[in-house]
């Protein structure tokens, strides 16, 4: 089925735009999605196979060039090529009612900063539905109301981008990567917002690498796949569930073709159970402990409860943002110190930072073999960290010139490839798409328990947080206030008071084992909260 694929899209079947003159480096799309009016319309797919282009063509601010760069056809000739289809009415809305159509970009620095001008201004001069007050709370941006947007942090920048977006009036809302920079519950907040933008005539699509973000708000999804920077295709729309499947299992059964070599799960092997790996640390392993800290920094304290932990467990930390997250990785890497000097068990410690920076112009080989030159030549390390993470392909780049997400790649390969007991991984997930994103869990996973160590993960996507996590710590309180970081408790009970918190339930899709959460106020979610199992794991 691979060649039969790459035949067929070595052509130029289908193409519905061409980025510069046709040739190697020519990146072109096949096909574009099909949104349909009062449904959230959800992407999904690799890093550079056309989500962002894809969007753009949506607009109709950017004429789709059918594949012809050098000679690029008229609005007319477009609709004619589109006949028969969806996206010809959707075109044709576009262009007779002139359907107004705003994009929020991926990149939060293409929101203009207007001098002098703070958040509740800029708001208020965007308001066109009389709706700030309520979206200003939804997204919890009352507390930065009068600060310049570029003294904003991530997070904060992010939920005023979408605000800004959702005070508008519009026909085509687009939204490319809302989740990114926030906590769990602040994109469980956004997705609730955005999905209040759907009318009955209106349309809403959405691109985001965090698959528990689309499968909450979308009502349909289009998959994305090819070869990055090289060429996309995208399919015609499915279910929620359907389309998430397909993206996974890299098979459209609709065209009878696979687009990738194997399929991406999430269920753990019968050894590896959260109830079997209990009973095993309880019995085999070394038992770790740390102790009760204090961290006070400036008006923000964090009270870490005294928690213990073993060899081949995996802990990972769920919280709001500016809650003490990273503080307390830090603390446990000895970057930070407590308050009170108090003797912290002496393991030895790998640690991840949140956001990995260099301007190191060596290569990326030069990088490995100077930081971590005994794994670098170990062939199970290659094997089963490396190559899964695509590190083997850029040995010979400089790590000046890496994106973002090879960054992530690679500072996570530092850091599993650093002898410790203990490894802390600050947002792994960071900046990478779906399927880099179950790939890293996998590595992380099958690194831990093989090396018999453990691990300390901080992760906002809840699709990799629930599968990663043997044990799970919950942080409570007000954030950037005063916060405590409770002892490490076991996945079932953990996740049980984290998503009561939160107002949401998860179970798992009996298929591939991904975590779902359930639509709010669905039958499903209505059943699990009367019985108060807000994390329902499936046997």
């Amino acid at each position: 089925m691979w060649n039969e694929e790459r035949t067929h899209m070595s052509s130029d079947e289908d193409i519905s735009h061409r980025h510069g003159p046709k040739g190697p480096r020519s990146f072109r799309l096949h096909r574009l999605p099909v949104p349909r009016a009062g449904q959230v319309l959800g992407l999904v797919g690799a890093n550079g196979t056309g989500k962002s282009t894809a969007l753009k063509l949506l607009t109709g601010k950017l004429k789709p060039n059918l594949g012809r760069y050098y000679d690029p056809p008229d609005w007319q000739e477009i609709l004619a090529y589109f006949k028969g289809s969806e996206l010809q009415n959707y075109f044709i809305r576009i262009l007779v009612d002139n359907l107004k159509a705003i994009m929020k970009h991926q990149w939060l620095n293409c929101i203009p900063k207007v001098d002098q001008c703070n958040v509740g201004k800029y708001l208020s001069e965007a308001d066109e539905r009389d709706m700030k007050q309520e979206i200003v709370g939804e997204l919890d941006l009352i507390q930065v109301m009068d600060r310049n947007v570029e003294h904003l942090s991530y997070g904060e920048h992010q939920r005023f981008a979408i605000a800004l977006f959702a005070v508008r009036n519009a026909d085509i809302y687009i939204f490319d990567e809302p989740s990114n920079y926030l906590d769990v519950k602040q994109r469980l907040k956004a997705a609730q917002v955005i999905r209040s933008l759907l009318q009955p005539n209106n349309y809403v699509i959405v691109a985001d690498h965090d698959l528990s973000v689309l499968d909450y708000l979308s009502d349909s999804i289009c998959c994305l796949y090819g070869k990055p920077g090289k060429y996309g295709v995208v399919t015609l729309p499915f279910s929620v569930r359907e389309g998430i499947d397909i993206f996974l299992a890299g098979f459209v059964p609709t065209q009878n073709f696979r687009f990738r070599d194997e399929s991406l799960t999430f269920k753990v092997l019968k050894s590896c159970t959260p109830k079997e790996n209990a009973e095993q640390t309880e019995t085999t392993c070394a038992r770790h402990k740390y102790p009760t800290m204090t961290k006070t920094q400036g008006n923000f304290r964090l009270k870490v409860v005294e928690g213990e932990f073993t060899d081949s467990q995996i802990i990972v930390i769920l919280g709001e943002n500016g809650t003490g997250k990273s503080t307390f990785l830090q603390m446990l890497a000895g970057v930070l110190k407590p308050d009170v000097e108090i003797p912290i068990p002496e393991f030895k410690v790998s640690y991840k930072p949140q956001r990995f920076s260099t301007s190191s112009e060596c290569s990326v080989r030069s990088m490995l073999r100077s930081n971590i030159r005994d794994a670098y030549t170990d062939p199970q390390f290659v094997s089963d960290v490396m190559k899964p993470l695509l590190i083997t392909k850029l040995m010979d780049t400089k790590v000046l010139y890496l994106h973002e997400e090879e960054l992530e790649r690679l500072a996570l390969t530092l850091c599993l490839g650093k002898p410790a007991d203990v490894y802390l991984i600050d947002e792994p997930s960071a900046f990478l798409d779906p399927e880099q994103r179950i790939v890293a869990s996998n590595v992380i996973k099958k690194f831990i328990r093989q090396a018999k160590k453990s691990a300390f993960v901080v992760e906002h996507d809840f699709t990799m947080a629930t599968y990663l996590a043997d044990r799970v710590i919950v942080y409570e309180g007000k954030p950037s206030i005063d916060c405590v970081a409770n002892s490490p408790q076991s996945l079932l009970t953990g996740m049980n008071l984290f998503l009561s918190r939160l107002d949401i339930t998860c179970t798992r899709d009996p298929a591939n084992f991904r975590p779902r959460i359930n639509k709010l106020e669905s039958t499903g979610d209505q059943e699990q909260k009367a019985t108060g199992s807000h994390y329902y794991i499936a046997d």
